[in-house]
């Protein structure tokens, strides 16, 4: 959901709510969200849709992810853009995300971004005391690396969920940096942001191989990077940026393809421009 506040012919409640309900009966149930995207009004032109259409808000599963403070948000005079995962921040993000989305609980609520000034105890103990009262279903992390998430867990009574990261065939990075074997290792859900590297994927060798590899099995170059990275361990969940029903469609058929190894080795020397050692 980070371009719905640019794309008004979805800004009427009933014609979002309409578009809302198409991806669900489509068995597409989780939105991505976070309170930076609009400046929160991602979140509230979802909320408003959900209100005009009652019934909706619960089927729909939920993901937002607060921590960042723009400078057009940080209330102190120097303006700064920083990281904010106290307590009392967190709390007002929580309660405040609930009122735009309008919905009851928060399926998921992740940490935007990890801050070097995070009081890991004091953190962890706010986000077991928002399960509790069952304002959030569950507690993850976003750009976290492993020691980071490893030490918020550490303080929690609850398991972190879900860990939202970088990866596509643009950005390999965590396959190979012990990052993405300790988040499957630690049981994290991996959701992997601009799977297709903001269209990057699709160009230059890798683009060229993707399109011969989509042709034979009638699919989109796109689609098969999302098989491509799906077929790793931990099935990752790719957050497609896409408003378009036609695309969202496409996509998710082509994602369920099944990629055989030399194929999927022949895409990722492609995309690092060498082969594995």
């Amino acid at each position: 959901m980070m371009r719905l506040h640019e794309a008004p012919d979805l800004h009427a409640p009933a014609r979002l709510a309409d578009w809302i309900e198409a991806r669900l009966d489509a068995g597409l149930d989780w939105f991505d969200h976070a309170d930076i995207y609009g400046d929160t009004r991602g979140e509230a032109l979802f909320g408003a849709a959900l209100r005009a259409r009652p019934g909706l808000a619960a089927r729909v599963r939920v993901v937002t992810k607060a921590s960042i403070v723009t400078p057009e948000r940080d209330a102190s005079p120097l303006r700064v853009k920083h990281y904010d995962s106290s307590p009392a921040y967190l709390g007002r993000a929580i309660e405040a995300a609930l009122q735009r989305l309008g919905v009851e609980r928060l399926d998921h609520f992740l940490l935007h971004r990890p801050s070097p000034l995070m009081d890991a105890e004091a953190t962890g103990r706010a986000l077991d005391d928002a399960i509790t009262a069952g304002k959030i279903g569950a507690a993850g992390v976003s750009n976290f690396l492993p020691a980071q998430w490893q030490r918020l867990q550490a303080a929690m009574h609850q398991r972190l969920s879900v860990h939202q990261l970088q990866l596509s065939l643009d950005h390999t990075q965590p396959l190979f940096d012990g990052s993405y074997d300790a988040l499957v290792g630690d049981g994290l859900v991996p959701l992997a942001w601009s799977p297709l590297g903001g269209g990057r994927v699709c160009s230059g060798v890798a683009g060229a191989l993707l399109e011969r590899l989509a042709a034979e099995r009638g699919a989109t170059p796109a689609g098969l990077a999302l098989a491509w990275l799906r077929a790793l361990p931990g099935r990752p969940r790719p957050v497609i940026g896409s408003l378009r029903a036609e695309r969202i469609a496409t996509l998710q058929a082509d994602a369920a393809l099944e990629l055989d190894r030399p194929s999927w080795y022949a895409l990722l020397e492609a995309a690092r421009g060498h082969e594995v050692a």
